[in-house]
């Protein structure tokens, strides 16, 4: 506080309205082996169409780690994601050059361009943006000239048998006419009419025999053409762009000259998009200088143009014709390189995928400061993954772990009693704790990508389910039953487990999932997998005090280095129980009691800069057992008499 030195009125605030925030439980976590995407980073994922465009669709190699993810996306519309980094992972690359590990932006920036701004890979002209055999359906086509987006009179015809319908044509010199061109022919001998508006594409060159077929049909020559036609060759991807590359209107101001040059990436197979050539992006008019600026403002040098819009690929060098090409723009004449180049994209290894590289994908959620996630799944996971997963739980103290058995547990098992037996066995492997969740095994459901059902694990469901309850009422309602507890997208249980059955389950922390007539697929069970019988041997109570624990914990630190002394104390008790009785109000507690005063906050934790508050609570507890009593009476007996 200031001192005045003359008269004077001091005006001044102390906020005492803080309140406790309101802090999210419902966001959940998982780590798979992804068809593409980033590699060892995280990504918030809101949908399933969202999760297909980042990281592909299912296949039969992960279908089981994408349904994981997808499934709790029908409840929920925030999932953070790792792909995994596989053992071996390569990402496809072009000029049949080495393959590389890109795995994500940040590393693309610091290993491939450490040099400087879009110094990048030598020998290798792109690089597929995503690692996996995926890459290797890429193609790239670049058009980096006038010369090679048209050539009029590129050649003429050298063939007097020539008739309608026929695919092959030996002209004057095919060399500059390559498979891909598009080509058309004069209408007369001898001149540069095209007019008749038919363009075949050409197949294959044979020395001077080119064969061809109609552009986006088959058959071959609609019209006898005359021996001595010329012959038009444009770049194949013509149509996907307004005109043939020139100067650019920046660069032609600071005195250079074309600089303009087209090029699109294409889905060689249908990997990626399902339809085969499908031209996937395009980027029309970019620079090859290093400094041009596009109409509104933005540098329009192509490696920039790439890194800024691209989902698919990024620069890794300057074509090897390419002279001044990255150049400044003042005075620069940049080369033209005549014809068009493709370039097919090699290289990309999918790698093998560990419980270690899982494990390492999973720690990426192990920092509660700096990532916040509330639901980790499992997916299929091994015991002693699910026990790695739980460590991440245990030691962050705010989420839990939602785990499966294996699927050789439960999937075309004959026999229940077998599988009771194989879900049992299992799970007693795994350790007693209240920051994990199991469940009894797998569904049925349809894979709309592959057309196929399939069988996949519960645990992204039960995550769901509790994303869900989080989002229609509380944390510290039970995600199970009837009225929290359906599960979607469900045919079928590859296991569903009678009341005998279910009587072991639940005594061995597992929560059976059962199918009733009539009623649906419901999680019948809200245990944890706490061995103890304690309070937190269930689900709700678990996660009030996950709720109650992070947002009384971030509303502490503003307590940090002030004074411990009683204004203190009370202004932290005038926050803490306004928020309690809210959540009491919410049915999430029945009592409670907060301690923060001098006979906990003594001389002795005074001076060792130590501020201590004591929370009692009173938790709400789920009702996991009904009894019913019917009693028949006589004629005339009145029910107070018997009743009690």
């Amino acid at each position: 506080m200031a001192f005045q030195v003359s008269p004077g009125v001091l005006v001044q605030e102390k906020d005492l309205t803080n309140i406790i925030p309101a802090v999210s439980t419902s966001i959940g976590a998982y780590a798979f082996n992804a068809r593409r995407g980033p590699v060892s980073e995280v990504t918030l994922i809101s949908s399933e169409q969202e999760l297909v465009s980042v990281f592909g669709k299912p296949d039969t190699g992960n279908f089981e780690e994408y349904f994981t993810a997808s499934s709790f996306l029908q409840y929920s519309n925030s999932l953070k994601v790792v792909r995994t980094e596989n053992t071996g992972i390569k990402n496809a690359v072009t000029n049949s050059g080495t393959a590389v590990l890109v795995r994500n932006t940040d590393h693309y920036n610091s290993t491939y361009l450490a040099t400087g701004p879009y110094v990048g890979t030598p020998g290798i002209e792109f690089i597929a943006r995503f690692g996996g055999a995926y890459g290797n359906s890429l193609k790239v086509s670049v058009c980096g000239s006038a010369t090679a987006y048209e050539q009029n009179a590129v050649t003429t015809v050298n063939d007097s048998a020539v008739s309608v319908n026929d695919t092959t044509i030996t002209v004057t010199s095919g060399t500059n006419i390559n498979v891909g061109d598009i080509i058309a022919f004069s209408t007369t001998a001898a001149t540069d009419d095209y007019d008749d508006g038919q363009e075949y594409e050409v197949t294959a060159v044979s020395t001077n025999d080119i064969t061809i077929k109609k552009k986006g049909s088959t058959g071959g020559l609609t019209r006898t053409i005359t021996n001595g036609s010329n012959v038009r060759r444009r770049w194949q991807y013509y149509d996907q762009v307004s005109g043939a590359p020139g100067t650019s209107p920046d660069v032609l101001a600071a005195g250079g000259s074309n600089d303009e040059l087209h090029f699109v990436v294409i889905d060689t197979d249908g990997s990626v998009n399902g339809t085969k050539d499908e031209v996937l992006e395009v980027y029309e008019k970019v620079s090859k200088a290093s400094d041009s600026k596009d109409a509104g403002g933005s540098n329009n040098f192509y490696p920039e143009v790439i890194y800024r819009k691209s989902s698919f690929i990024y620069w890794g060098d300057h074509n090897s014709n390419g002279t001044n090409w990255g150049n400044a723009k003042a005075g620069t004449t940049y080369t033209d390189v005549s014809a068009p180049f493709s370039h097919t994209f090699t290289g990309g290894v999918d790698g093998t995928v560990t419980d270690g590289v899982r494990k390492t994908a999973f720690e990426y959620f192990q920092d509660g400061e700096s990532v916040d996630v509330g639901l980790i799944m499992a997916g299929n996971a091994s015991a002693n993954l699910i026990g790695d997963l739980m460590t991440i739980a245990e030691n962050r103290k705010d989420c839990v772990v939602f785990a499966s058995p294996q699927r050789s547990d439960v999937v075309n098992i004959a026999s229940a009693i077998n599988q009771t037996n194989n879900v049992l066995a299992f799970f007693n492997t795994i350790r007693s704790s209240s920051y994990v969740i199991f469940d009894s095994g797998y569904k049925y459901m349809y894979d709309r990508y592959n057309d196929v059902y399939r069988y996949v694990p519960l645990n992204g469901d039960m995550a769901g389910l509790s994303a869900r309850t989080d989002l229609t009422n509380d944390a510290w309602f039970s995600p199970a039953g009837l009225n929290r507890g359906i599960i979607r997208g469900a045919v079928k249980l590859a296991y569903n487990p009678n009341k005998t059955q279910r009587d072991e389950l639940y005594r061995a922390r597992v929560n059976p999932v059962v199918s009733f007539p009539g009623q649906g697929i419901i999680l019948f069970g809200d245990k944890t997998g706490l061995t103890t019988p304690s309070a937190f041997d269930r689900i709700n109570v678990r996660r009030l005090f996950i709720v109650l624990e992070k947002a009384i914990a971030t509303a502490s630190k503003f307590q940090l280095f002030e004074f411990n002394d009683e204004f203190t104390r009370a202004n932290f008790r005038n926050l803490v129980e306004p928020f309690l009785r809210e959540v009491q109000g919410r049915r999430g507690i029945t009592d409670f009691l907060v301690v923060c005063d001098e006979t906990n906050n003594t001389g002795e934790v005074i001076d060792r800069n130590e501020f201590i508050a004591e929370i009692f609570i009173k938790p709400a507890r789920s009702i996991n057992f009904i009894t019913l009593s019917f009693v028949a009476t006589r004629t005339g007996v009145a029910f107070e008499e018997v009743a009690g």
